[in-house]
């Protein structure tokens, strides 16, 4: 007796949540060394999951009085340490990388057009602890939210600790 299927059959929902969460292409900016350090580790258990990718991105702000590609050697020499310590977090939870270094005018927008580059499925963007004096001091900066506002993925947002 052989069970011959038409179309498939429905998927629980549990199921759906977890075919919609499987990310392949993650994105990180990747700023300092403290603030990387709490984007970094979230991307990787993501990854890890599913033998995904994630790209690590650090992008060089251009003033817009000079070229884009400006000599500018300090800025690259401090992004090197940052991309290494990245990339060292991702070799600890066996998942592939990919380290960028991006020059833009604006981050928010060189993070958008990576995204939409490389296909990402999600960018995970970490922020640091901001202490906001009134109720209508903007929650993030102005490179997190363009990146909220234009993502073409979704944008996973990881808070740091407050410091005490």
């Amino acid at each position: 007796m052989a069970l011959r299927v038409e179309r498939p059959l429905p998927l629980s929902r549990r199921d759906q949540t977890r075919r919609a969460l499987a990310y392949r292409r993650i994105l990180v900016p990747v700023i300092d060394r403290g603030i990387s350090e709490q984007a970094m580790p979230i991307a990787c258990r993501l990854a890890a999951d599913r033998r995904a990718t994630v790209t690590a991105v650090a992008v060089i702000e251009v003033p817009a009085e000079l070229p884009l590609d400006a000599h500018m050697f300090e800025e690259e020499e401090q992004l090197k340490p940052v991309l290494a310590d990245a990339s060292a977090i991702a070799e600890s939870y066996g998942v592939g990388i990919k380290a960028k270094t991006l020059r833009a005018r604006a981050a928010g927008e060189a993070i958008v057009q990576e995204a939409a580059y490389a296909d990402s499925e999600i960018i995970v963007v970490s922020v640091p602890s901001k202490l906001r004096l009134s109720r209508r001091a903007a929650v993030f900066g102005s490179t997190v939210h363009y990146v909220l506002k234009h993502a073409p993925c979704r944008v996973m947002v990881a808070a740091a600790p407050e410091a005490a």
